[in-house]
């Protein structure tokens, strides 16, 4: 398999915006119109889409339904989505419309036994998303840290049966800086399933040191948006490079 390079749509009031270090209060709105903005990506050769439902993640279930149900009607290529996603019956009804990965964050901290239960319902449907603040995870959309370090919490999804997992630093999320690799390369050495980054991701380099590292595959947000990161551009430059060690 291929490294991916996946644009992310985070929603919020039925916009796409983006949020600046997770926070709130601090929103940029790229788009009113979401669906047209997945179109745009995949016209760009996107081969995956993430969505995010924020206003999910902040209020513990999906909020966005409608608006990611026409999404994965209309995109001819895999969507993944994650964001408030803590129960069985939200699982099935995403997995339902379309979607191919599900991805559960608060959830593995909160409810492990559930998200043992999604694995063994689901198997290769279920991503554990693993969002970090200085190696600590945080959850409910990323307004609560838990004391749980990101590199236990991996391993202990693993044991669990989780096939996949997303690291998100937070505190290089939408900032245009640069991934935090050493976090990303300890998380990488520590578990034996793919792993994908997100979180600060700028340029072609940054991507290639990501696939060189190990990483399945890369979520790029804000440099996308703002026209720091050409998309066409990236996918062929990384063209042919496999994912993962």
């Amino acid at each position: 398999m291929s490294f991916e390079v996946v644009p992310a749509l985070d929603l919020r009031g039925g916009k796409c915006v983006r949020l600046y270090q997770g926070d709130f209060s601090r929103e940029t709105v790229f788009s009113d119109n979401p669906l047209e903005m997945a179109q745009h990506w995949v016209g760009l050769g996107a081969a995956r889409l993430h969505v995010v439902d924020l206003d999910g993640a902040a209020h513990g279930e999906p909020a966005n339904l409608s608006i990611i149900r026409r999404i994965v009607a209309a995109v001819s290529c895999p969507v993944q989505v994650g964001g408030g996603i803590r129960d069985i019956g939200a699982v099935r009804r995403l997995l339902d419309y379309g979607v191919v990965r599900v991805i559960v964050g608060t959830a593995a901290v909160k409810e492990p036994a559930l998200v043992e239960e999604l694995c063994r319902s689901f198997a290769e449907a279920i991503v554990v998303g693993i969002d970090a603040q200085e190696g600590i995870v945080a959850v409910k959309g990323w307004r609560e840290l838990t004391g749980v370090k990101a590199v236990d919490l991996g391993l202990r999804m693993v044991e669990l049966g989780v096939p996949r997992l997303i690291y998100t630093d937070i505190s290089r999320d939408g900032t245009l800086s640069e991934p935090n690799f050493a976090a990303l390369e300890q998380l990488l050495a520590a578990v034996p399933v793919p792993v994908i980054a997100a979180g600060g991701i700028v340029t072609v380099e940054h991507l290639q040191r990501l696939a060189a590292m190990g990483c399945e595959g890369a979520i790029v947000g804000r440099a996308l948006y703002a026209g720091n990161l050409d998309l066409p551009g990236a996918i062929r430059a990384l063209r042919g490079t496999r994912a993962g060690p």
